[in-house]
């Protein structure tokens, strides 16, 4: 609970008497010594004093004594006959943050059309007004509502059941809104309008190479790369501004890591597009990469490797990459900027003899590749059936960047509306008041909407913690199950926010990009000769016993009439080393090894 005081002690303490007698559980005595009693903001965005005592909770507003205005809440109710404002995070002086915060009167707009919102949507939640010494509490409650969560649960940032309820779906309506220019400029987690081409990422590794860097770009078509190693930043310059505006709110709702450095991201001076650039934009359809065919012609000399492909280019500008494919005579050579790949195009025939009778021109740059991950996301904000979410990558590119734009958006708005700014990116999830009796398959079959990291069930406390692969993901679940509740056994448990899960590691989100999941797939299994086997193989226990010393097995499906068996870990990470390791078994060397696909990914089923 935050608590603010105005200089006037006399009108402080006569509402203390009042609100004391009347309802102690709604606002604490008021001490002798106001000085302790506020919770103030340092340079480093942290609480440095806190009352009651105990850790404050993430996003809870600050108001200090002196009036030092920090930041107003984003809903508040308050009695026109009084000068505090009343909510359930503490209460504020009306006339000091009237004074003082230029957004006091959208919040009072904003707060009317949340009211609306909360009438016209048929979520099944009720308000209540609870009148308290001349005071006025409001909080939205569901229909079926469920308890604060348990002490135990000490990892929780927050309950995300009725209290927050309203707020999420308010967030999710209002993730788009339309907002002045003046506020779209001022917002940080601004996902709907770009400030430039050119994206600026600090804190960098001082040795990091543009291949390093690029990694990480799956937004659109980049134009240039500088970085500049003494002051440890970068600049990627896209060909259009939602090419970057994709990768600007990615990168922040992923919280992008790079050599173990948390990345800061902003924008980069606005410029126009290289004259030539965009001429050869508009008529080759020029991109920094370069590609040459015929590179194996018979008779010929060839120089179709890696160190000699460097050595003739090298002389154009940094190369970001080289790939080769020998069996069809061709080399793909990105290069740091569009206008080096050019003067390849256009220099390298005349200048090098060799590359005459070569095939040479523009190939699609590795960045504006569809990674399967933004197809699953796209399909899914976008409706589309499960099982043709490969249509996706046929579909216009600028399409699909708006439709992820929107739900990172959504995203963003759901996370730090209920956990506050530094649950921004957050991936797990956390799931209490569970059955006694619950297995973890259970969970699993009940969690939709996304790739799993990890699951981890604490029976002795009858909680659970759900880490998504992405944190849009996280979102549209903790989003789905606020608002329509999440049943185990038919039984309604808590939702909220888990302990902030960090960013996806760079090894794992490689392994996902191609493919990888908790779900190890066996074919070209032989049930039949299983069968006569002495000790059988292919058995639940069996099974169960080989494969969970890599790791924790949440579950094991046999399909004896497709020859196969699907073996599901509760870590990505087990599954992984499963696959690596298992192949040297004497049983599976001859069997069709890899993965399976998580149901947990497969599309939510809402309520009705």
């Amino acid at each position: 609970m935050v608590i603010s005081y105005n200089n006037n002690n006399n009108h402080n303490n006569s509402n203390n008497n009042n609100n004391s007698n009347n309802n102690n559980n709604m606002l604490p005595p008021f001490p002798s010594d106001i000085s302790t009693m506020y919770r103030q903001i340092n340079s480093s965005g942290h609480y440095q004093d806190a009352y009651p005592s105990g850790p404050p909770t993430l996003g809870d507003t600050a108001y200090s004594v002196n009036g030092n205005f920090t930041l107003l809440p984003s809903e508040f109710r308050r009695d026109p006959n009084d000068s505090f404002f009343y909510e359930d995070s503490g209460f504020f002086d009306y006339q000091q943050v009237q004074q003082q915060s230029p957004q006091f009167q959208i919040n009072q707009q904003n707060e009317a059309q949340q009211q609306r919102f909360s009438e016209e949507q048929n979520f099944g939640i009720g308000n209540e007004i609870i009148k308290n010494s001349n005071h006025y509490y409001e909080y939205e409650r569901s229909s079926n509502e469920v308890s604060p969560f348990d002490d135990e649960a000490s990892n929780v940032v927050s309950d995300g059941m009725s209290p927050t309820v309203m707020a999420t779906a308010t967030a999710v309506t209002n993730a788009n809104a339309p907002l002045s220019v003046n506020a779209q400029a001022n917002n940080p987690l601004n996902f709907t309008s770009a400030q430039s081409r050119t994206v600026y990422l600090g804190n960098v590794p001082p040795n990091l190479s543009v291949k390093e860097l690029l990694d990480h770009v799956r937004s659109g078509v980049v134009e240039d790369v500088k970085i500049i190693p003494e002051k440890m930043c970068a600049f990627i310059s896209f060909v259009d501004e939602s090419a970057a505006l994709l990768f600007h709110s990615d990168a922040i709702l992923k919280r992008l890591n790079i050599g173990d450095r948390d990345i800061k991201i902003g924008w980069g001076k606005p410029t126009r597009i290289d004259p030539i650039v965009a001429a050869r934009i508009s008529t080759d359809g020029a991109t920094r990469n370069v590609y040459i065919g015929r590179m194996t012609i018979e008779g010929e000399e060839s120089r179709l490797s890696g160190e000699q492909l460097r050595a003739d280019l090298e002389e154009y500008g940094e190369i970001d990459c080289i790939k080769i494919i020998k069996e069809k005579g061709v080399a793909f050579i990105h290069f740091a900027s569009i206008l080096n790949a050019i003067k390849v195009v256009t220099n390298l025939p005349i200048r090098n003899l060799y590359y005459q009778n070569k095939r040479i021109f523009y190939g699609k740059d590795r960045c504006a590749f569809i990674t399967k991950t933004q197809q699953h996301n796209a399909a899914q904000f976008l409706g589309v059936q499960p099982g043709m979410e490969h249509m996706i990558e046929f579909s216009d590119r600028e399409f699909i960047s708006n439709a992820l734009l929107q739900q990172s958006a959504a995203a963003a708005a759901i996370a730090t509306s209920a956990g506050g700014p530094n649950n921004l990116g957050n991936r797990t999830v956390y799931l209490g008041s569970l059955p006694k009796d619950v297995k973890i398959e259970e969970i699993c079959n009940a969690v939709r909407g996304g790739l799993l990291q990890s699951i981890k069930l604490l029976n002795d406390r009858y909680v659970c913690f759900v880490t998504f692969i992405d944190p849009t993901a996280a979102a549209q679940f903790y989003a789905m199950s606020s608002l329509y509740g999440f049943t185990v056994q038919k039984k309604r448990c808590k939702v909220g926010w888990g302990k902030h899960s960090g960013p996806l590691p760079n090894a794992l989100a490689l392994a996902v990009s191609n493919g990888a999941s908790r779900n190890v797939y066996v074919g070209n299994i032989d049930y039949v000769s299983d069968s006569v086997r002495d000790e059988r193989i292919f058995t639940e226990g069996k099974l169960r016993g080989i494969f969970q010393q890599y790791g924790e097995v949440e579950q094991i499906n046999f399909l004896p009439e497709k020859n196969c068996c699907f073996i599901n870990y509760t870590n990505i990470s087990n599954a992984i080393l499963a696959l690596d390791k298992i192949k040297s078994n004497p049983y599976f060397k001859d069997l069709k090894i890899n993965f399976g696909k998580d149901r947990c990914g497969n599309v939510p089923h809402q309520s009705r």
